[in-house]
């Protein structure tokens, strides 16, 4: 690829637009293919507000955010719901996003950050004090608030749920395919829903109905990966919000692997998948280094994703630096042919 072509696809990379002059005249001088003035320029670029189109367009991909948008919940289970709430779901995300970009922080943070972005509306929605005004602030997320990372967001909650309720299956499908970049098969054809009420016409919770549709052999070996996954964020509604009851019933938030392992609640959800990095930070840098290439990975592009983790392994895995790794490879410096 040529110095120009580089400058070009960094830029698209990055700001979602061409390059600037500064990055056009590094361009022109051969510095690019120099690795610190390619780090330079990398690192000017996201500081530069335009960094901004990688926080919203890659996030958007990835964290499959764009739901939040067009999510519409059921009025009558959720009539305190407008367009405002679901556009401060969002602009946390997006900040909290950007601050780990642009302070170079580990991606385990992504799961495990003790803080947030709220305004006294989102801050009174998720029941947290002490935040006052429309302005978006960093807040640190008291303990108890059951919150931290992207786990603890309205915004990931609430894309994955249904109109009126939630769905362990939804929230456990989304870790698996987008945290873990493990995701489950497609479920067969013809499965009947959910059965939602049982004798007399109790409600039942979301746990009981899956319990229900576990007794079919074609279904349950898929549920016994997705469904503990998902149960571990019950105690948050449709909206986010915290709750310990469920259709009148207490809230059972715990489940067990296949493995053998017991998550319970959203606090032990955040201990296991911690207690793997490099499983999180895997799948992070394939969907990282996917955007940046604009296709799919194949099988050659894993010693690439290997050697980016290597490089950045002892540092936490840190946001900019997995982004410079992805630019500074040999994918994203070649162009690919035809037959690939």
């Amino acid at each position: 690829m040529s110095d120009f072509e580089l400058a070009s696809r960094i830029s698209f990379f990055l700001w979602s637009s061409i390059p600037d002059d500064e990055l056009l005249d590094a361009a022109s001088r051969g510095d690019l293919r120099d690795p610190a003035e390619l780090e330079r320029q990398v690192r000017r670029m996201l500081a530069d507000r335009r960094s901004s189109a990688l926080v919203e367009n890659f996030a958007g991909q990835w964290l499959g955010l764009r739901k939040v948008a067009g999510f519409r919940p059921d009025r009558d289970a959720y009539p305190r719901f407008d367009s405002a709430l679901a556009a401060a779901f969002q602009k946390e995300t997006r900040l909290f996003l950007r601050s780990l970009l642009r302070e170079n922080r580990s991606i385990l943070k992504l799961l495990g950050a003790d803080y947030t972005y709220l305004n006294e509306r989102l801050a009174r929605h998720y029941g947290i004090g002490g935040v006052i005004g429309p302005g978006f602030r960093r807040v640190r997320l008291p303990r108890e608030s059951g919150r931290g990372g992207l786990l603890g967001h309205g915004s990931v909650l609430m894309a994955t749920s249904h109109a009126a309720r939630t769905s362990p299956v939804l929230r456990g499908t989304w870790i698996l395919g987008n945290l873990l970049n493990s995701p489950p098969p497609p479920p067969p054809a013809n499965i009947p829903p959910l059965q939602e009420s049982g004798e007399g016409g109790r409600e039942l919770t979301a746990k009981e109905q899956l319990a229900r549709h576990m007794a079919d052999t074609a279904c349950a070996s898929c549920h016994a990966r997705i469904d503990p996954l998902g149960f571990a964020l019950e105690n948050f509604d449709v909206l986010g919000r915290w709750r310990t009851e469920d259709r009148g019933e207490p809230i059972d938030a715990s489940g067990s692997l296949a493995s053998g392992e017991t998550i319970e609640g959203p606090e032990g959800l955040r201990g296991l998948l911690l207690g793997r990095p490099e499983r999180f930070a895997h799948a992070t840098v394939e969907r990282l280094l996917t955007y940046a290439l604009g296709r799919e990975l194949n099988p050659r592009d894993q010693p690439t994703v290997r050697s980016i983790l290597r490089e950045t392994e002892s540092n936490g895995y840190r946001f900019a630096d997995l982004v410079l790794g992805a630019i500074a490879s040999v994918p994203f410096r070649m162009r690919q042919s035809p037959e690939d």
